[in-house]
């Protein structure tokens, strides 16, 4: 176990490239095993849930090669094996293995999806779905099983807005008989991603982006080549980062559209923000100032960015209120932004943020990915040393955090954790 020290008071300055979308990868490789034939899928970020994924791929029969930023899944030997809980529970998006078994085999067992803990995120709108289509759901000793005769195209309503069961329901309708439709769809770019890979399939969608997506089952789907939309939640996090303390940061292979919310919030925050083609150039600021952020699904601002923007609230001056309409148990890190010195009261959904303060480097926790992300950035601003544990979260969705931020003129290192530390851990 490790943990990472960030060295502060260093500005970063140059360029840096923005990999493939996290959200995307752990979607398609699911979905790759709805083909009949190899599904190649480059622009794939080295990150531990591909790992995850790919194991579970291989366990059930997949064949499996990765080289560089490409990996190749020939789904032709996989078998309809229940999925192992030690693996789906490490990645809440193990989820996406149900629709795609249920759509490729019209059935599938799987343990109770793990990941962040955001407080309530239950799958009900995904079990919606399945049973809309024909499928009989059951809880059997803490995994989920799923039966279908047959799957037939419905009229699904989704109650809420949800990425993980829009995608769900499209991977497990892409081969039922007949028409489905799925009204109040989510519209996030990952979305439309996982909907041109299955098209290249050969799969009949129509919609996805928008709130109204129809599908047209198909009896079979061929193999093909995709390659993964960039991860603006990485260059999100990048970008907040140069705005704490670039110089002058260009961030590469972005897609600026899907960063408008972000963009604007920071234009009204004060900070140089400018886009151009497929790059974001952040320059340095003279003053930031406070501002309310309220996410929402897309195209509002991102629940992933929430925590990584909270660091630069704590720099810009005056009072900034947060509030996360999506996941209301995601100001964990905000414990953590207080012992280093932040001055932040939480009540509810919202964070009140004084801002101004000066950040001290101090021991603390990363609880899940996104607030790893903002103890970072938060590293990067304090005085002295400030070490994270909990770093596994980090590496679920950054790839090559350090080396990108080194860099960029960052001063951060690994060091194991002593024994003490790692009873600590396991105890907290």
């Amino acid at each position: 176990m490790e943990k990472l020290m960030v060295e502060g008071g260093h500005p970063l300055t140059g360029e840096v490239q923005i990999g493939g979308a996290k959200n995307s990868a752990v979607a398609l490789i699911p979905a790759a095993l709805l083909a009949d034939s190899p599904v190649r899928i480059d622009n794939l970020p080295n990150i531990s849930d591909v790992e995850v994924l790919s194991d579970l791929l291989t366990h059930i029969g997949g064949h499996v090669t990765q080289k560089g930023d490409e990996i190749t899944i020939d789904p032709r030997g996989i078998k309809p094996m229940p999925l192992p809980n030690g693996r789906v529970k490490q990645m809440r998006a193990s989820y996406y293995m149900m629709g795609a078994m249920l759509g490729k085999f019209k059935k599938a067992a799987i343990g109770l999806p793990g990941g962040c803990n955001l407080g309530p995120r239950p799958i009900d709108q995904h079990i919606k779905g399945f049973e809309a289509l024909g499928a009989v759901v059951t809880n059997e000793q803490g995994s989920i099983y799923l039966r279908a005769k047959e799957l037939v195209g419905a009229r699904i309503y989704l109650d809420v807005v949800s990425v993980g069961a829009t995608i769900n329901i499209m991977l497990a309708a892409v081969k039922a008989k007949g028409k489905t439709i799925i009204e109040n769809a989510a519209k996030e770019p990952e979305i439309i991603d996982v909907a041109t890979l299955l098209s290249s399939m050969g799969a009949d969608i129509k919609g996805a982006g928008t709130d109204v997506i129809r599908i047209e089952g198909k009896e079979q789907l061929k193999g093909c080549g995709h390659s993964i939309i960039p991860d603006r939640i990485e260059a999100g996090t990048y970008i907040i980062a140069a705005a704490c303390m670039g110089t002058d940061v260009k961030i590469k292979n972005v897609i600026p559209d899907h960063l408008e919310s972000l963009i604007a919030k920071l234009d009204e925050m004060g900070v140089n923000v400018q886009s151009d083609d497929d790059v974001i150039i952040v320059e340095k600021s003279k003053q930031i100032t406070g501002a309310d952020i309220k996410t929402l699904v897309h195209p509002g601002f991102p629940t992933d960015l929430q925590q990584p923007v909270t660091s630069l609230l704590v720099k810009a001056k005056g009072t900034s209120i947060i509030t996360d309409t999506i996941y209301n148990a995601r100001f964990k890190h905000i414990d953590e932004l207080r012992r280093m010195g932040a001055d932040i009261k939480v009540e509810g959904r919202s964070a009140m943020i004084n801002g101004g303060k000066r950040l001290e480097g101090a021991r603390v926790k990363a609880s899940d990915l996104r607030a790893g992300a903002a103890l970072v950035i938060a590293g990067l601003m304090a005085n002295g040393v400030t070490e994270i544990t909990g770093v596994h979260h980090i590496d679920r969705g950054y790839e090559s955090l350090e080396e990108k931020l080194k860099g960029l003129g960052a001063k951060l290192w690994r060091e194991p954790l002593s024994h003490e530390e790692q009873e600590q851990l396991k105890s907290s």
